[in-house]
């Protein structure tokens, strides 16, 4: 093995090193909240060290295979984050508030 080569794997295993601490971060944080937006912002970063996951394991063995389930995944993460968003915004909404689109009009004056 070249000496390019061991710097190469060298990187990529404290880079599987800094995946595995901040999951560990993660799950942490999913455990313990304390409210649901941290819940939800920490499976969206549990998405991202998948994905990161999988292009280090990519990286390691030199194979592209893994490049287009990682694109899957960014897609899914990307949609359920933004899902979870709108989910708790409507459900957090203070009540009496009126909607970000206002009250509805008529659409003709009635006498």
């Amino acid at each position: 093995m070249s000496v390019p080569e061991a710097v190469d794997r060298g990187l990529i295993i404290a880079a599987v090193v800094v995946i595995v601490i901040a999951g560990a971060g993660l799950l942490t944080r999913i455990w313990r909240g304390p409210s649901m937006l941290d819940r939800a912002i920490s499976l969206d970063v549990c998405a991202a060290l998948i994905i990161a996951g999988l292009g280090a394991k990519s990286a390691f063995a030199r194979d592209p295979f893994y490049f287009p389930i990682m694109l899957v995944l960014a897609f899914l993460g990307f949609t359920g984050s933004v899902g979870i968003a709108r989910f708790i915004a409507v459900r957090d909404r203070p009540p009496g508030r009126p909607r970000a689109d206002g009250p509805k009009k008529p659409d003709r004056e009635t006498p």
